[in-house]
Order: C-alpha cells, then structure tokens, then sequence
C-alpha cells in the first residue's frame, strides 16, 4: 500500500486476518455471524442467523457455561469479554479452537446483553498441560472468578446435604471438570460415603467403613489434613499400590483428594476424578481448595439444619398423642405440621381424651412461642388437661383449672424476673358420639368450623374467656352444638389460617373453600388441608399479603358417621337435605346477635332470592332485640332449612325463650318506638306463629324458596301449613295467599 492511499475497509482487514465478526443480542436470542464467523463455526461461509440454541449446538457445553459467566462478570466491570471457545461437529467431537473478544453491554430497561466480537481461530494445546491452562486468550482468571461466585451462591443456597451433592455434582468448572466426585465423611476412626456423583449405584461398597489408617488417598487426607493430587494412573499405582486395584475399574486418568476442613477441624475428604490427564497447575488447585473450603462449609451448614429439624420434629411428635381406638359412629384425623428453620419448637399441640360413658374430650391448642419452653410448657398443660378431664370436670371446669395451672407455672418469680411470661390458647370440646352433642369451652382460641352434610361451611361462634395464663380466676362459659349425621367439624390453630403471609379473614376463606369442595373421605381432607396451605412461604413469594414468620399447623377433624357407617366423602346413603344452625345469646351479650344475623347468611348462601335472605335476617335480628330488651331470659335461635331445589326449600327460624309473656300484634302510631315486631313478621314472612311452652315460649317463621327469584311463585302444594303438634300457637299467622 502506498502513502495517501485509501485504507481497505475493516470488513476486508478482518477477512484477511481470518477473523470473523459476530453480534450477538439476549432480548431478541438471536447471534447474526459474517462469512469467516460462520466458518468458523463449522456452517456454510456465508453471512447468517442463528437463535441461541443454534449456536449454543456447536459450543462445548463447558465452555458455553463459560461464555455466560464472563460476559455477566465483564459488563459488571466495563472490560473486554476474552473467551476460548471449542466448536463441536454434529458428533460430538472437537473441531477446532476459537477465541472470542467483545464488549458486552447491558440494557437495564430490557434487562438483557448486546455483544459484538470477533472470532479467531487458535491452536488448541493437549488436554492436562501447562499450556492448556495458560490463558490462551487471557481469560481463564477471569473465568474462574465467575465460577467461583456462581458456585458460593448455589452451595449458600443448599439447605440440606442432598441439594448440597447436587449442585456439588453439577458445576462446570472453568477449562477442566470432573467427571466423578465422592464426599466422604468420618464415623469414629473409619471413613463413611456422604455421598457421590458420576458413579454407578453399589459402586461406593468397597469404599465404605475404611479404616483412617487404610493405605487409600482419602483416608491419608484425613489423618493429615493435606490435599492429595495424582496426575496419572502411574502416580497413583506407586503411591497406593493397596488400593489401586479399588480405583482402576474406573478408567479415570487424574484425581484429586482435597480436606474438607471447618474451623481447623478436617471433617472429610472431597474426591474429583478426571478422566483425562490433569496437571493441576497452581491455578488448578487454587481452584479445587476454594471449592473445597466452600463445599465444606455448606455440608456443616446442611447438616446442622437436619439435626435441628430433626430434633424439632422429634422433640415435637413426642409429645403429640394418637387418636386411639376407633369410636363407634365417629371417625377423627388428624395432622400436625411443625414450623421450618432451625431449632423452632412450637407450642401448638392436639389431644384426644377418653371420658366416661363413651364420650370422648378433643383438645386443641397454642402456646405462645416457638422455643424448647414453649414445648415444655405445652407438654405439661397437655397432661393437666387430661387430668382434669379425666376427674370428669365439665369443660368451662377443666379450662379454669387448666389456666390456674399455667398460670402458676409461668408467674414463678423466676419467670417474673426474666420477663418469661406465658399463655396459651384452647380449644375443648367434650363429644358425645350417641346424639352428637358438642360441648364447647374456648379460652382465646379459633372458633371451630362444622362441615353440613350438603357441603355448607359454618363459622360456630362460642363463647369463650381469656387464654390460659392470663387471669388464674377467669371463666369459660359453655356452648352446645349439635354434629347431625355426615357433618365434621374442624379444629385448628392460626398457623393453618396464617400460612403463607395470610390475615385470619383471608386465610378463613381460603380454607373454607377447600372445605366446600372436597369430595373424599375425612384423611383426604387433612390431606388437602395442608397441603393447600403449606405451599411456599411468603419469604419467597410476591403477592398482596404482608411477610410474615410462618407458624406450627395443627388439625384436628370428626366427622359423625351416617347410618351404616358412612361418613364424609361417601356416595351413599344419600346426604340429608336439611341445614341446621342453632345458637344461644345471653342477656349480657347482645353483640352475638350480629353473630346470628352473619350465621343465618351463610346457612342460606345458595338462596336465589336475595329479598327474601335480607327479610330473613332482618327477622331474625327484630325477633332477639325483642327477647333481650323486652325480658329478662336469653334467647335460643334455631334455624333449618329443608326440602330440595330449586323451589322445594324452605326456611324455618324459631326463636326460644323461657319468659311465659306472649307478644301481642299493636298497631302503633307514626311516632311509636316499638310495637312493629309482629307487623313485620306478618309481612315479611311466608308462615308465622307464636307457640306457648309449659316454661316460656317460641316465635317462629317460615319462607319458602320460589322457582324464579325474580318472580315468586305461589306457595308449593307440597309445603304442610298445619302447625305441628309441638307449635300449637296462640297466635297463628299464614301468608292471605
């Protein structure tokens, strides 16, 4: 080229050069590739365009994996991205070496990287070399630096010995990677398997309960703490003519012996087996010794987790009880769940108490923490709760007791002095497997949920008291229910509603609908239960709930049989077509009236008409205010609704109280504050009356389900109006129609 002549354009250089240029771009997954590029790469001299698993075919796998980790590592830094590539034919085997140079930038907007490099081919040295570690292209330091984060991040990340031989068996280190490992731990004065890699099942046997004093590299490293390298299958011959033979069937041409070793103590020795010739250059061992030190460190890690879950869990369980003997037209299951991480003992515990004359007591409850306390205490106010019972104290008896015991337990002076305070939530409930009785006594604890025989999901609101330990001298005042043939009810602690960063409302509705849906027996309910909820937590789930730590899961379920023995889940006999709700207000507590007025609402869910559910619970709440305010007796509400639909149902609510004064029908003037109650009912309801008992008196209505909510229907024929024997009213209202 003469002086002032025209320099020859750059793609012309390059060409002469034998140097190819490529783009590549990870938000579209295409790598556009020139001419001498495309050669390079084992296609057709020609400019063309590949997608990423394309190009990603004719990489080593290894140094695919090294392209990633560089070019992440020299956008971080604003450098050149220097990497040794071996392109591979469609079978398998290495055609030739190229060196790739860029300059990789990321786009923050669209999260992705944009390269344009060069590529040039290289002389590739034999396997195992010095040269085939020196950096042909400068690039191997920078490589090993990302494979190590990459690798401290994934072994960090491994939360038991197993994830932790995973990803110990899947790195890929930078220029060379073993195809076997084996991490060996010591038991006593003899080498035990952790575990292994690359190896055939049953292989590990002749290695297992070595003596340390064994003639065998593992075993050296252990006794001295010292990493042990062997080159060739000659090295090792002499070295370990003993256990050569051991190691000979394996075909491998290098080893590497490295200590696992935590706080200066060697706890194992980590085998990588090569199966081409290794050197082990400096740079190759300063490689293998960091791996070590952080496998080590990860293994400690893993398995100082499982003993803790294992203790946990242990420590827990054995204090959990089983369900016993079957209970003649009962079935109960049950499940507890303990919290994860670390040595979290939790207070939340179950039981299930024999009682006299065939009635059987089930306990639930929540101490507060989640320590080796919290468990203690839990299992000393388990057994005072099965002694008290077993006295045959009533249930609002037994609670009473049960928190003057704990109580007197937590309020020592030592207790007092550390600020070691405690109580804990129960839920009791005596059985009475004959009629299905249920006497309720809450102290602070969830209310328990009934499961009506059509798949209707209730809330029973009971009375309750403080939890135990608060006040020795607090009162639990007692709730009946009734469990009617097919029903179950479910006890449970917060944690099955506050799993997975819910608040208890919507953590109720998720359950509930699992409740409503399920179509199996009651063990495939505790099943689905848990399994719906203990999904991941929120520490490692986005959405709208708050983070939260998650909680012990304790479950208890009873179901009463149908006759025959059928239970939940099953197909015949045939459901019963009646929904029940029955509960008690006191004079002193006119804020369950709103409780009624919620649990009408949801016995009539599936109602069509939204008037005539409106009306009802409008009743409803009319008729208790006129019992509280208008006698000094507490009032018993019972509400059924009966027949099939749609069209065939009807509602039937009837208040009792024990006052013998009967309401009259007024007719009050503009200005009257009362006096509208029974001009209301008269109104409103489909059948009414007034029925007189030897020792007070009931008021009841009726509403019938008509075909077209929007268009009632006239009453079906079917519908009896004649007042039953037990409703003979002094006042007997009827629909005109």
């Amino acid at each position: 080229m003469r002086t002032g002549e025209p320099l020859p354009a750059v793609g012309e250089v390059l060409a002469t050069l034998a140097t190819g240029v490529w783009h590549w771009d990870t938000a579209t997954g295409l790598v556009t590739a020139d001419a001498e590029a495309a050669r390079l790469l084992g296609l057709p001299p020609e400019e063309t365009v590949l997608t990423e698993a394309q190009t990603r075919a004719r990489l080593h796998p290894v140094d695919w994996n090294e392209i990633t980790g560089i070019v992440q590592l020299a956008a971080a830094e604003g450098t050149l991205a220097e990497v040794r590539i071996r392109i591979m034919d469609e079978r398998g085997r290495i055609v030739r070496v190229v060196r790739s140079r860029s300059r990789p930038s990321f786009d923050p907007l669209k999260k992705a990287y944009e390269l344009i490099g060069t590529l040039q081919e290289v002389t590739e040295p034999r396997p195992g070399t010095p040269a085939g570690r020196t950096a042909v292209t400068g690039d191997w330091r920078r490589s090993r630096e990302a494979f190590l984060l990459d690798a401290g991040r994934a072994l960090a990340e491994a939360r038991s010995t197993e994830e932790v031989l995973r990803v110990a068996g899947g790195l890929s280190m930078p220029g060379f990677s073993p195809d076997g490992l084996a991490v060996f731990g010591v038991t006593g004065d003899r080498l035990t398997i952790i575990g292994h890699h690359g190896q055939q099942p049953g292989d590990e046997d002749p290695f297992t309960q070595m003596s340390l004093g064994t003639d065998y590299p593992a075993a050296e490293v252990v006794r001295t703490g010292r990493a042990v390298y062997l080159s060739s299958p000659d090295q090792y011959r002499t070295r370990y003519p003993l256990t050569w033979p051991l190691a000979a069937r394996f075909d491998r041409h290098s080893w590497a012996f490295l200590p696992l070793t935590v706080a200066g103590r060697t706890m194992g020795a980590w085998m990588a087996g090569f199966a081409y010739p290794v050197a082990f250059t400096p740079d190759e061992r300063s490689v293998l010794t960091t791996v070590a030190r952080m496998l080590a460190q990860a293994l400690t890690r893993a398995s100082a987790a499982e003993t803790q879950r294992e203790l946990t869990d242990g420590l827990q369980r054995s204090m959990l009880p089983t369900l016993g003997p079957e209970i003649p037209g009962m079935t109960l299951a049950a499940r507890y769940i303990p919290t994860g991480g670390g040595l979290q003992v939790g207070g939340d515990w179950y039981d299930m108490i024999p009682l006299p004359n065939q009635r059987f007591a089930l306990v639930i409850g929540d101490v507060q923490g989640h320590d080796v306390r919290a468990a203690g205490l839990m299992g000393q106010l388990r057994i005072a709760l099965r002694a008290y019972a077993a006295e045959g104290h009533r249930p609002d008896a037994v609670l009473s007791r049960a928190s003057r015991f704990l109580y007197g337990l937590t309020h020592t002076d030592d207790a007092g002095a550390d600020g070691d305070l405690r109580f804990a939530t129960c839920l009791y409930i005596e059985v009475d497997p004959a009629t299905g009785l249920l006497e309720t006594a809450r102290a602070g604890h969830l209310d328990p949920a009934i499961r009506l025989a059509d798949g209707t999901v209730l809330l029973r609101a009971t009375a309750g008291g403080l939890p135990l330990g608060i006040d020795p001298d607090s009162d639990y005042p007692t709730t009946r229910l009734a469990l009617e043939p097919g029903e179950a009810l479910m006890m449970s602690t917060d944690g099955l509603l506050e799993t997975g960063g819910h608040d208890l409302d919507s953590g109720w509705q998720r359950v509930r609908g699992i409740l409503e849906n399920h179509e199996g027996g009651l063990e495939e309910l505790a099943d689905a239960l848990v399994q719906a909820v203990h999904g991941p937590s929120s520490h490692h789930t986005t959405g709208p709930f708050a983070d939260r730590r998650e909680d012990d899961i304790a479950l208890l379920l009873v179901c009463r049989q149908c006759e025959g023995g059928i239970g939940l889940g099953a197909t015949a006999p045939a459901r019963p077509a009646v929904r029940r709700s029955v509960l008690t207000i006191a004079q002193a507590e006119p804020e369950r009236v709103a409780e009624a007025r919620r649990q009408l609402r949801e016995l009539l869910h599936d109602w069509p008409s939204a008037d005539q559910v409106d009306s009802a619970v409008l009743l409803v709440s009319e008729m208790l205010t006129n019992v509280l305010v208008h006698t000094d007796a507490d009032a018993l509400l019972l509400a059924e609704v009966t027949g099939v639909g749609p069209g065939g149902r009807r509602i039937r609510v009837k208040v009792t109280d024990t006052s013998d004064d009967l309401p009259h029908k007024r007719r009050p003037g503009e200005l009257a504050s009362s006096g509208r109650g029974l001009v209301l009912i008269e109104l409103l309801a489909d059948a009414w009356g007034v029925a007189p008992r030897g020792e007070g008196k009931s008021i009841w209505f009726e509403l019938y389900e008509t075909p077209d909510a929007a268009d009632p229907a006239p009453l079906p024929d079917e519908v009896d109006h004649t007042p039953r024997p037990d409703q003979t009213d002094q006042t007997d209202q009827r629909d005109p129609g």
